[in-house]
């Protein structure tokens, strides 16, 4: 009974601290406004802890006493702590790894600083990089043991920044095309040109609305467009894939500067000729300049290959009167616009609103786009995520046995420096460090691997309009920076355990083990 009796009031204690310790970050998280800012409530705590340890250690060290001390109060306030610190060091690399805002930077260089000026201006720093250094200099004769953390972590990092350099890929290609001097109009409630119509009788309506700019001979700069997907075998395994087929007038080229041909000509009106994008061009076969492709039983002429640096590049251009008559098509489904000035697309969508025979939306080019990536990217990146998530915890297992087992290798090491007058927080830091490099080293790896195969890897996918889209994987700065973040996390959860059995491990105990 009297076991029972202890196992329920440490159980509440337990609870108890929990509870308090999650507090602030579930009030902020899911209350206010649902975002990792909430974690920034732990990490404070653990610079605020780490702060009073590098100025007032004599006054920790008493605080310490005192909580060790038996007694009702002093055991909730040693359960309080412990939980609240664990918890705070999980939360801080949760926040450290996922929230990129300037809050974030900010704590997470205030840590860096705080953490070596500990270590370089006082007694136990100083300590801690001996130990550290000893520890360090051994992993020569544990290379073995130490790859697994350094190539485990590679793969989480490569694994984690090839699928978010796919999404970013796709993002940036999506994000590139369109322009704010320039607006797209399709049909109310539509979110793509595939499920859009407009009618030919509204093209003169909406060319004659404010807001659209002139061309030199006082004409509206719009250009009525057409959109098909048709089926184009793949270069890669011959197989039939979408590909979009756009109708385009002469007014095309002028809203779209940055379209150039590379190679051969444009095609010419009234003719069944039509160019392909660059992307396009490498993505299907047949579409070598000179070739015929057939398209709803007639043969079309590939007369050029044009390149746009966008979204563009992966369709293919026709006269749209031509590819009208050829699909027996009797309406558009976009109108693209040229905006006049800054203050163009107000009034624009200011003046269809108030024409009743109008039932059309507007959005810019550029916003248009953006929106079109906007699923797919999300969808990659919670994916790159949980897949990363899930061979971290594998990698932190693994840094688990293997510092557990250097530990455990080092106890005698461990205990005669504890015997010397070592404190217990420089062993858990020199362990910390020990696994944090391993971390570091297995982070630079994943990142340079992942840079040097998956940077401007280009692949395709279905887009918003039932096509192929065309895009190059984007290995950025910023997601090398989240690899690394990734790993470092891993290497301060995986040594945090293994840290802590070091601190405490018994001196009389360790000697005679060894």
């Amino acid at each position: 009974m009297k076991s029972l009796g202890r196992f329920c009031i440490s159980f509440v204690f337990w609870a108890f601290s929990l509870v308090v310790a999650g507090v602030p970050f579930f009030a902020e998280q899911f209350l206010l406004r649902k975002t990792t800012h909430g974690l920034a409530y732990p990490a404070v705590y653990v610079l605020i802890m780490g702060l009073f340890h590098l100025l007032a250690p004599d006054s920790m060290d008493a605080l310490r006493n005192w909580r060790d001390r038996s007694g009702l109060l002093n055991g909730l306030v040693r359960r309080l702590m412990l939980a609240w610190g664990f918890y705070a060091v999980l939360a801080t690399v949760i926040f450290l790894l996922f929230d990129n805002s300037l809050v974030a930077q900010i704590i997470l260089a205030t840590t860096v600083v705080l953490g070596t000026a500990w270590l370089l201006l006082t007694q136990r720093g100083r300590q801690a990089l001996i130990v550290a250094g000893v520890g360090i200099s051994s992993l020569p004769q544990r290379w073995g043991a130490s790859s697994v953390i350094v190539i485990g972590i590679a793969g989480v990092v490569g694994v984690l920044v090839a699928m978010l350099a796919m999404g970013e890929g796709f993002q940036n290609t999506l994000k590139q095309t369109g322009s704010d001097d320039t607006a797209i109009v399709l049909r109310g409630g539509s979110q793509a040109e595939t499920n859009s119509v407009i009618t030919r009788d509204q093209v003169p309506l909406i060319s004659a609305l404010a807001g659209i700019a002139k061309d030199g001979n006082g004409r509206a700069q719009v250009s009525p467009e057409l959109s098909q997907v048709i089926n184009l075998p793949t270069v890669s395994d011959g197989n039939d894939a979408n590909a979009q087929l756009r109708g385009v007038g002469s007014e095309a080229w002028s809203l779209r500067p940055n379209v150039k041909m590379v190679k051969g000509r444009k095609f010419g009106a009234g003719l069944r000729e039509l160019i392909a994008g660059q992307g396009a061009a490498k993505q299907f076969r047949g579409l070598e300049v000179g070739k015929q492709i057939e398209l709803a039983n007639q043969n079309w002429t590939v007369v050029g290959i044009f390149a746009a640096g966008d979204s563009h590049d992966s369709e293919l251009w026709a006269d749209g009167e031509v590819l009208a008559s050829t699909y027996q098509r009797t309406s558009f489904q976009s109108v693209t616009v040229k905006l006049a000035g800054k203050d163009g697309f107000k009034d624009l969508k200011k003046a269809l609103a108030a024409d009743p025979r109008l039932k059309l939306d507007v959005q810019t080019t550029h916003d248009y786009y953006a929106k079109q990536s906007e699923g797919l990217t999300k969808l990659i990146t919670a994916l790159g995520i949980v897949i990363g998530a899930i061979m971290a915890i594998g990698a932190v297992f693994g840094a688990l046995n293997t510092m557990y087992a250097a530990v455990a290798g080092r106890a005698r090491e461990i205990a005669t420096l504890r015997a010397l007058g070592f404190r217990s927080l420089p062993v858990v830091v020199a362990v910390m460090l020990e696994t944090m490099l391993l971390a570091l080293l297995g982070g630079l790896l994943g990142a340079v691997l992942a840079w040097l195969v998956f940077n401007g890897y280009q692949v395709s996918t279905l887009g918003s309009n039932f096509s192929q889209v065309v895009f190059q994987f984007k290995v950025s700065p910023e997601l090398l920076w989240n690899g690394l973040k990734w790993a470092l996390g891993i290497g301060l959860v995986g040594g945090l355990l293994p840290a802590l059995r070091a601190a405490r491990l018994p001196v009389t105990t360790a000697l005679r083990a060894a």
